[in-house]
């Protein structure tokens, strides 16, 4: 034991993590651009006003 952790409960751990991490990262990288393109419909709202 780890930790005083059953093996099985690390096991389940990881496969938790392994399912995860990729879905997380997806979200990151869609909550990036989404806000990129919510900041250029701002600058750009009333024409060329920069």
């Amino acid at each position: 034991m780890f930790l005083e952790v059953e093996w099985y409960w690390w096991l389940i751990i990881i496969i938790v993590l392994v399912f995860t991490i990729p879905f997380k990262m997806k979200a990151v990288k869609w909550w990036n651009t989404h806000q990129q393109e919510k900041k250029d419909n701002k600058s750009g709202k009333w024409g060329d006003d920069e």
